[in-house]
């Protein structure tokens, strides 16, 4: 019973690092990268659709990305899309083909930038954190019911807390490399 209550407590530990992960992502870093895409759609015959789903995003060199979009109607629809996206991109048409040029990160912007890097990450935390505690109550009921020793309550804590701390170390190391990702120019 302990034990399913640590796989539990992991899995979902693991989930919000991977949330992490994809968040982190769809900040944008002074290279081209399909990714930053991702959070788009698009109104496609009445319903909201992903970018992706109607158009090929590809990237051309490190600093412009391309959508190819693949009904002619819909390029005018794409473009609007990108422009209020709040991503801060311009795009250019050339009949079908749109092209997305990154402007080079400032470094006010850079800075702007690990800020919501570094909120992200204590966001993860805070999941873990949560995660934690509820592991430790099912813990405490389990002892209070008496389905488990006050032993075995507690070594179920030290084990949660060793998973927390683990997973915090792994959220820090993530936060680490997207800030040097960052920085870099």
């Amino acid at each position: 019973m302990i034990k399913e209550i640590q796989t539990d407590a992991d899995s979902r530990m693991k989930k919000s690092i991977e949330s992490l992960k994809q968040d982190l992502m769809k900040v944008r870093t002074g290279r081209a990268h399909t990714s930053l895409l991702d959070s788009i759609t698009v109104e496609y015959y009445g319903s909201p659709t992903p970018l992706n789903q109607v158009a090929n995003v590809s990237v051309l060199d490190a600093r412009t990305l391309s959508v190819q979009v693949w009904e002619k109607q819909m390029t005018s629809v794409v473009e609007k899309a990108i422009l209020t996206s709040n991503l801060g991109l311009n795009p250019a048409t050339s009949g079908e083909l749109i092209r997305i040029p990154l402007p080079p990160l400032t470094e006010e912007t850079r800075k702007n930038l690990i800020k919501v890097v570094r909120g992200e990450a204590e966001n993860a935390k805070v999941a873990i954190r949560n995660i934690r505690r509820d592991a430790n109550s099912t813990l405490k009921d389990l002892e209070k019911e008496k389905e488990i020793s006050e032993d075995e309550e507690h070594r179920g804590q030290d084990e949660v807390q060793k998973l927390t701390d683990k997973n915090i170390k792994e959220i820090d190391v993530v936060l680490a490399d997207k800030e040097k990702d960052l920085m870099e120019i």
